[in-house]
């Protein structure tokens, strides 16, 4: 790397010992000082890392850097020295030099900052997001970028490799019924009418497929208005958006773990990848094993269904489903694990929660025991693959909704609370088989329950059978540690069967064809059989950086109201912008009673 002798002959992380006795420029931020009986000890910070300055007592500018204040912006001139053995910092990459100064610049001064930088200083998030430049210079904010930045480059070298060509979509489009809310953008020419941003690039890049550019992928980015939660950011997001032409379900299949094994790889360190071929779930069997299409498969605990063992035997499970979820070695564990774990359960909604535990040489034990006749007792054991040690929890609801949303959760809890959550790894597995429609909680009519735009197995034939809650559609998730991180399918590309598969959700043929009208006339001249997949790069790149928070991994994200504190937006605009768009804003009603002084 080249520099200009102006601001540096070096960066702050490019020294080392064999530039001992070298005369050296840098600039940087004022990391860190320390005064040790008059000589200070500063730390410079650039881009590419720290460096160790010295300056004596009689320097011409110890006064100056003395008093300067931290986040300042420096230049120093001096001469490398390597350090004694004994004063070696191993743990920086510059540790074994500083540098002797003995002239120096201020470039910038900074003022006094609203949370310290170094140290790390814990500061409300909406605090961190206004000051983001700032937040942004910690070494872990700093680091989480440059991640996804290098995540961000190896994928594309994954997707090169497996033959895809990198394509544009545009990002102002037409508003169409994807699921979310549109972010709308009005347009001054064609007064009324709105553009839309894209909640994705599906139908253009099915487009492509017809257009027969075979394989297409595109870091992407997606904008829906929907709200915030841990692991999706509201406004905008990225994912690796990818097509293929003359593609069955294993062909995308074998290019997605190819790829994400590789760049996982690269970036995970001493943790391990799940190796392909990834396990396969249906979704019914996923929703029965862990209660959630989201399976995180570093808790070994799969849920035992006994309806029919107990449900007539046990009054209080009279009419409901029941799930067993066995607790290895919870049996020696203490009452209070058992209390806790009930206590768990009645924060996710649940009306009661049974257990028993086979102690060693004492037999069936529990609460729920009593209630299970004596000749069914080794074959409930047997059902739950109870072992001397072993503990399960059982729950019973006519809802599945309220079944699943006890047990998913009460599973992690209990693989966290008795150790046997693996810990450094990644573990993927699909999900498959998703149904294609599904009943509207609201209408009780029959609705999409996936992508809409998926092939049904079984194609026209299984929509004309007569129960669409019985067609499986070719659409598969992909999951990894307990996070979806992306959902993909087969698409559907005859236009009678495309025109069925809505016709059943509802949308007659005028319908697709003014909401669809791109894909609708596209489907009549000859498209290829396609398929594609979407994973999330801020998914991946949280993953990968451990963090619990997607706005962690994201440079300037909105906050959890999906406001920008950092640049004032959403906000409002003069009214001759409005009337150059030729829309008025309608402010909403006021709450009775509400007002100032």
């Amino acid at each position: 790397m080249t520099h200009s002798a102006e601001y540096r002959t070096h960066t702050c992380g490019e020294l080392r010992p064999a530039h001992a006795g070298q005369r050296v420029r840098l600039s940087g931020w004022l990391h860190n000082r320390r005064d040790l009986g008059g000589v200070l000890f500063l730390d410079l910070r650039d881009h590419y890392g720290l460096v160790q300055l010295v300056v004596a007592p009689g320097a011409a500018c110890h006064e100056l850097l003395s008093h300067q204040t931290k986040e300042s912006v420096i230049r120093v001139d001096g001469d490398v020295a390597a350090r004694e053995a004994t004063t070696v910092n191993p743990a920086l990459e510059t540790g074994g030099i500083e540098v002797k100064v003995d002239a120096c610049e201020v470039l910038s001064r900074a003022e006094a900052l609203p949370f310290s930088v170094f140290p790390d200083q814990e500061a409300p998030e909406d605090l961190r997001l206004a000051y983001r430049y700032l937040d942004l210079r910690k070494a872990k904010m700093h680091a989480n970028i440059m991640t996804r930045t290098r995540v961000i480059t190896r994928v594309r070298e994954e997707m090169q490799a497996a033959g895809f060509t990198e394509l544009n979509t545009p990002i102002l489009t037409s508003s169409s019924p994807e699921g979310a809310r549109d972010f709308l953008v009005p347009s001054r020419m064609h007064p009324g009418h709105f553009y839309a941003l894209p909640q994705a690039p599906q139908q253009f890049k099915q487009l492509f497929m017809v257009a027969g550019f075979d394989r297409y992928f595109q870091i992407a980015p997606c904008f829906r208005d929907e709200d915030s939660r841990a692991d999706r950011s509201p406004g905008e997001f990225y994912q690796l958006d990818m097509e293929m032409s003359f593609a069955t379900q294993e062909d995308v299949f074998a290019v997605v773990e190819t790829v994400l094994p590789n760049v996982f790889n690269a970036f995970a360190g001493d943790r391990k990848v799940t190796a392909a071929p990834f396990p396969r779930y249906t979704f019914a069997e996923t929703m029965l094993k862990f209660g959630t299409d989201k399976p995180d498969l570093r808790v070994p605990l799969e849920m035992r269904d006994l309806t029919a063992l107990l449900e007539p035997v046990v009054p209080f499970f009279k009419g409901k489903a029941v799930r067993a979820l066995p607790a290895p070695g919870g049996a020696t564990r203490p009452r209070s694990f058992f209390d806790e774990t009930v206590a768990r359960a009645t924060q996710e909604g649940a009306d009661g929660l049974g257990y028993i535990s086979l102690k060693p040489g004492a037999g069936l034990a529990g609460p729920l025991a009593k209630f299970i006749p004596d000749d069914l007792k080794p074959r409930v054991i047997e059902a739950c693959g109870l072992r001397e040690g072993d503990a399960a929890f059982f729950y019973a609801s006519a809802h599945p909704a309220a079944l699943h949303g006890v047990l998913a959760p009460l599973r992690k809890h209990v693989g966290t609370v008795l150790g046997l959550t693996e810990q450094d790894v990644f573990k993927f597995c699909w999900i498959v088989d998703f149904p294609m429609y599904e009943t509207d909680k609201e209408t009780g009519q029959v609705a999409f329950s996936h992508n809409p735009f998926s092939m049904p197995q079984g194609g026209l034939e299984a929509l004309n059978a007569g129960n669409p809650l019985a067609v499986k559609a070719y659409q598969y998730d992909i999951v990894c540690n307990g996070i979806e991180l992306s959902s993909g399918a087969i698409r559907n590309h005859r236009p009678e069967i495309l025109y069925r598969a809505f016709e059943i959700a509802g949308y007659p043929k005028e319908v697709v064809d003014e909401k669809f009208p791109a894909l609708a006339r596209a489907f009549r001249y000859g498209p290829p059989p396609h398929g594609g997949i979407a994973p999330g790069i801020d998914r991946i790149v949280m993953l990968l950086t451990g963090e619990d928070n997607i706005r962690e991994t994201i440079a300037f994200p909105l906050n959890q109201r999906a406001q920008d504190l950092m640049m004032g937006a959403p906000g409002r605009v003069t009214d001759k912008q409005l009337k150059d768009l030729h829309i008025r804003v309608v402010e909403p009603p006021r709450a009775e009673g509400a007002g100032g002084r």
